[in-house]
């Protein structure tokens, strides 16, 4: 998990909610531009697998630069996708989680890869075969988990 400064809570959970509070859609496109490293969940074969992955938002749609092989070629299949970040505020005794669920695509365009070239996210892995892909959402949840205080 990454330990960074969320937004400050937004107020108190809603009662009965156990300490869960849903976080709306812009303080879940801040934190997903806030935290440039996430995990790529995709299917294989019928078998889920998850693989780590840094990112930069562009508009509504998170880009991130692979090389080719099992990830990229299950991304981009078109079956469905998921992205997840999480992290924590010690400050505020609190956990959060943004998931992304959609559909990953290979920028292939000329313009849109000029374009997505320019954004500051850099492969890992070095290699000269380095792949542009770009995911869509279709649904984007996120919820922060406060601290239960307990007395005592």
């Amino acid at each position: 998990m990454t330990t960074m400064k969320a937004p400050p809570p937004s107020g108190p959970p809603a009662a009965g909610s156990h300490g869960v509070e849903i976080l709306d859609d812009t303080i879940c496109w801040e934190l997903l531009a806030a935290t440039p490293v996430g995990r790529l969940a995709v299917s294989i074969a019928g078998r889920p697998d998850v693989f780590p992955v840094n990112h930069v938002v562009d508009g509504r749609t998170l880009v991130m630069r692979t090389a080719e092989g099992t990830k990229l070629a299950a991304a981009v299949l078109g079956t469905a996708v998921a992205y997840e970040i999480d992290g924590w505020s010690p400050d505020h005794r609190e956990v959060w989680s943004v998931v992304v669920k959609g559909s990953a695509h290979e920028v292939e365009g000329l313009c849109e890869l000029l374009d997505a070239l320019e954004l500051p996210v850099y492969p890992w892995v070095s290699s000269t075969a380095h792949r542009v892909v770009r995911i869509h959402p279709e649904e984007v949840s996120g919820r922060r988990f406060h601290a239960v205080t307990t007395p005592g």
